[in-house]
């Protein structure tokens, strides 16, 4: 498994989606569904549009752990990345959450999913800061360099830095913050819509960070190990280019394949230089999402990674020693003479 890019996702397959109403007023992204459509026309599209990046996934040789979720309360609950990740070493993260409606999109089922199915040693809840007014929206929040161990951060109502200094401190990241604005001068409100890191690319629109030094800075530490960085423009963040993520998948004869899952609006967006620079690591795998991208959110955000190590789906077949050692499994004990049932020698 890389370090960077995972083989196993999560994803919700959220039955009630509309755009959050709760997140308008930060998410310069999110926009309303069309005058005069219903809430269940709105939800039907998304719920066709999740199990299109789902079995887009599955094509590319993705394991894909998919949730129900018919809560109608919970309209964000396709963007799982908000409240939880993963780490190696059998690390799981749980995050404080802005919006108070989004808040019990945590489950417990999907924890002891994890739990269940791979090998998790701790899991650090966060969201204990809520009623203090800390928030940290996971991998919205954070844009994590798994290989470098850099967790670079947008700052915003979502993103405090106190809680980021506690998370890196927890697990072993270097913080790198910085503020993000568009041409308005509104703040990034997640900073995983400017920026996507994989093994060998980077894709983040450089330009929206103002400070020229930290600029420069990020810049750096992003190609300090080889890695391509491609610049976005604040138009193609728009068009949600940054809302990607790398994952490893497999080649229908079983050879591990690098892909970069997109939405399809984000893969026209690029330039034909800038998709050469990805497909010289990375295949791009794109579905458009219309309907779930009017959440201000897209691909990236639907797909909590799992990168933590599975544990053994079969019962491991006996050694030749075990065997041997089991050739008479029961022999004659005190206890069976003394009750008189010991076969003669």
């Amino acid at each position: 498994m890389s370090a960077q890019a995972p083989s196993r996702v999560i994803l919700v397959r959220a039955k009630s989606f509309v755009p959050n109403p709760a997140t308008a007023a930060d998410n310069a992204f999110q926009n309303d569904a069309p005058e005069g459509q219903s809430n269940a026309v709105t939800s039907a599209q998304a719920l066709a549009e999740m199990d299109a990046v789902a079995q887009a996934l599955r094509d590319a040789g993705v394991t894909v752990h998919v949730f129900e979720d018919e809560d109608h309360t919970r309209p964000d609950s396709v963007f799982p990345n908000n409240w939880l990740s993963t780490h190696a070493g059998g690390y799981v993260a749980v995050y404080p959450m802005y919006a108070s409606n989004r808040r019990h999109e945590r489950r417990a089922d999907v924890l002891e999913m994890l739990k269940s199915s791979y090998r998790v040693q701790t899991i650090v809840d966060y969201s204990g800061l809520e009623p203090d007014g800390i928030f940290l929206e996971g991998t919205g929040a954070m844009v994590l360099d798994h290989v470098s161990r850099v967790a670079y951060t947008a700052v915003s109502h979502r993103a405090d830095t106190h809680v980021l200094e506690r998370f890196c401190t927890d697990f072993a990241y270097e913080p790198m913050a910085f503020e993000a604005l568009d041409s308005d001068g509104v703040p990034v409100y997640h900073t995983n819509v400017i920026a996507c890191i994989g093994t060998d690319v980077a894709l983040i629109a450089l330009e929206m960070i103002r400070d020229e030094q930290r600029r420069e800075e990020v810049r750096e530490r992003l190609s300090v190990n080889g890695r391509t960085v491609v610049e976005l423009t604040e138009a193609q963040v728009r068009e949600f280019a940054g809302n990607a993520v790398e994952l490893c998948g497999r080649t229908p004869d079983g050879r591990k394949r690098h892909v970069m899952a997109m939405s399809g609006r984000a893969h026209r967006s690029l330039r034909p230089e800038q998709v050469e620079a990805i497909e010289r690591s990375c295949e791009i795998i794109s579905v458009d999402i219309p309907t779930i991208e009017l959440a201000g959110g897209s691909v990236r955000c639907m797909i909590a990674g799992v990168h933590l190590d599975p544990r053994p789906t079969l019962e491991p077949e006996p050694t030749a020693t075990a065997e041997a050692i089991d050739e008479h499994p029961h022999t004659a004990d005190g206890q069976d003479v003394a009750q008189g049932t010991a076969e003669p020698s």
